[in-house]
Order: structure tokens, then C-alpha cells, then sequence
């Protein structure tokens, strides 16, 4: 590891001390890049994923454009499935679109079992490229089993999740298996990206706010606590994001997980530490990206001023960055947060 190797978002992931606010943006890789949309007129979304050269490229260059903290793998949630045989594909616009959605528990078991060394070698290469290249920590990734189901039921995006909540209700025993497949996929996907050099690992669980408060106990949160204790046996940090899912933040904290994710919706007034004990992530709307600087400014530092008395922060957006942001806002606001928080 490089002398100069720059660990402050994993010191903030562990409730450490550090010399100013660590900052990374979800999605940092995208098409608000012209490096990008110039990679993507030559290569589809997954098969950016299958050539490690242009997928560590695409991972690192936010890393030297913007001056961020952190890399994260530029990869998809479906991307193990997939490599089970899955026929999904990434369509424009829209999101993962499954030919042949789950009817019955059986279904997905029909998919072998992941073993990453033989189906995802390009993404261990890739993840072995930049462990030696970065010089600011890797966050690899994966979809949380609730959000993946609900693509598996779905067929796609959903607004209203009403088939997936049908299925989980009404076919408890097929529901189970189902959790309990996409959990040990999921532990094993992680490990092997940290076997591979990833220092940190996010679950992505995007869309379980639509859940209650008591769903998420009975039906998600003890797959949640069987995948988070088991990735406590490995050196890496955890993160766990959803979008609109402040309302469960009393079950997230007693997760065995590092570092919670939070979008716009969940005031700053409630993640203190002695409310949220671990490290938080967040929370900035990316609507905000394409106000005038001045307003961006005023919210970015009264989000941080709120943000001052706990340990363990990193800033980021609520949610992702879409095509119709600036970079050059992307690379002011790092450099501000950066300067505006020194010690």
C-alpha cells in the first residue's frame, strides 16, 4: 500500500478522528462524464464490467477528476446474478428488466450456485487493479437480497413493490429461501471483493423503504443480521444505504454495521451519536446539484455545521448522481467540503 495512501474515509467509517470530512458521491462514475459517455458509445453497461483495464479506468476516474476519498467498484446489482445465468438485462433509462421474473421459491434455485473465481474473474481483476493503483480506499458493492427480489418479482423497477410484498406475505416458507439464497450470494460475492482488495463494502438495499418499520423486522432484518455479522469476520468497513427509509433507522442501528446510509428525507437534528451509534453517510438531495451555487453552499454548510458534533461523518448525496450534473459543481463542492471542514 502506498505511503501516501489517504485512509481518511475508512478512519470516518470507524468512528475515528480525521483532519476534515471524507466525501464520496454515489454513482460518482456515470453519464455526466464525457470520459464516459465517449467509453460507453464502444461498450454496453456490463460489458465495461467484463474488461478490468476499462472498468478500473471508469472506477478511477472520479477518484482524479473530482479528488474524492473513496472509489467505489463501478459495477450493478445484478451483476452475480447474472453471472448464474439470470437473463437480465441493463436497459436505458429504466434499470435492470428480468425476461423471466420468479414465480415460486424454486425458481431462483434453478440459477447455480456463485462461485466468483470462476464467474466473476473479470471483476476480481479489476478489483486487484485498483488495490494496486489507488491511492484512496475501494468500496466494493452488492444489492442487498430485498432490493434484488424485488427486481427477481418485479420484473423490473417498481413504484409500488405490491408483488414482491405479495410474495413475501403470502408465501412465507418460498420468501425465506429466497432471503436465504440471495444472502449467502451475497456474503460470498463481498468476501471474494475483499479477498480481492476491496477495503470497504456497501450493501445497496435502494428500494426496502417501502417497507413498515414491522415488515423490516419479521421479513428483512434477520438477513440483514446474518449477512452483517458475517462480513465482521473480514478487515473491511460495512455500509448499508436505501433511499427513503429514515423510518427505519430504530431497526438499522441495531445491525452489526458500520456506517448507515441516509438520503434528504431524515433530519440532521436526529443521527446524533447517542441516537445512531454508528457512522453516518449522507445526505444531500442531488436536485441540489443543479441549483445556483450560492444555495447549495448555504445548505452544504448548515448540513456540515449539524454535522460537526458527531464522530464518524461522511458527506454525500441522498442518492445518486444523474446525467444533467456539472462536473465542475461535483469538483467545487469536494474542494469546499474539504476546505470548510479542516481542522
Amino acid at each position: 500500500m502506498s505511503p501516501l495512501f489517504n485512509d481518511i474515509f475508512l478512519r470516518a467509517c470507524r468512528n475515528e478522528s480525521v483532519p476534515h470530512t471524507p466525501v464520496w458521491f454515489m454513482r460518482q462514475a456515470g453519464r455526466y462524464q464525457a470520459e464516459y459517455r465517449a467509453i460507453r458509445e464502444k461498450y454496453s453497461f456490463f460489458e465495461i464490467s467484463h474488461h478490468p483495464e476499462i472498468c478500473a479506468q471508469v472506477t478511477k476516474m472520479p477518484v482524479d477528476n473530482l479528488g474524492v476519498d473513496a472509489a467505489i467498484l463501478f459495477a450493478d446489482i445484478m451483476t452475480p446474478l447474472k453471472a448464474r445465468g439470470l437473463d437480465v438485462s441493463i436497459v436505458e433509462n429504466v434499470g435492470p428488466v428480468i425476461k423471466h421474473p420468479i414465480r415460486t421459491g424454486s425458481d431462483l434455485a434453478q440459477l447455480h450456485q456463485l462461485e466468483p473465481n470462476r464467474d466473476l474473474p473479470f471483476v476480481l481483476e479489476t478489483i486487484e487493479t485498483l488495490h494496486q493503483q489507488l491511492t484512496v480506499p475501494l468500496i466494493g458493492f452488492a444489492g442487498a437480497p430485498f432490493t434484488l427480489a424485488s427486481y427477481l418479482i418485479e420484473g423490473g423497477p417498481s413504484k409500488n413493490y405490491h408483488l414482491t410484498k405479495a410474495f413475501m406475505y403470502t408465501h412465507s416458507e418460498d420468501w425465506q429461501a429466497l432471503m436465504n439464497d440471495l444472502a449467502e450470494m451475497t456474503i460470498t460475492y463481498l468476501s471474494a471483493q475483499i479477498r480481492a482488495g476491496a477495503q470497504a463494502v456497501q450493501i445497496f438495499d435502494s428500494w426496502v423503504g417501502s417497507l413498515s418499520c414491522e415488515d423490516y423486522s419479521r421479513y428483512i432484518a434477520p438477513t440483514m443480521q446474518h449477512i452483517f455479522q458475517a462480513l465482521r469476520e473480514t478487515d473491511a468497513v460495512t455500509l448499508y444505504f436505501s433511499a427513503g427509509a429514515g423510518h427505519l433507522l430504530p431497526e438499522w442501528v441495531k445491525l452489526p454495521v458500520d456506517v448507515l446510509s441516509v438520503d434528504w428525507r431524515t433530519a440532521p437534528e436526529g443521527l446524533t451519536n447517542a441516537k445512531v451509534p454508528q457512522a453516518i453517510q449522507g445526505n444531500i438531495d442531488p436536485a441540489l446539484l443543479l441549483a445556483p451555487w450560492p444555495l447549495l453552499q448555504e445548505r452544504v454548510e448548515r448540513l456540515l455545521d449539524q454535522m460537526n458534533g458527531r464522530s464518524g461523518y461522511i458527506f454525500n448525496l441522498g442518492h445518486g448522481v444523474f446525467p444533467e450534473v456539472k462536473q465542475e459543481t461535483l469538483l467545487r463542492l469536494t474542494e469546499f467540503v474539504h476546505h470548510y471542514t479542516s481542522k
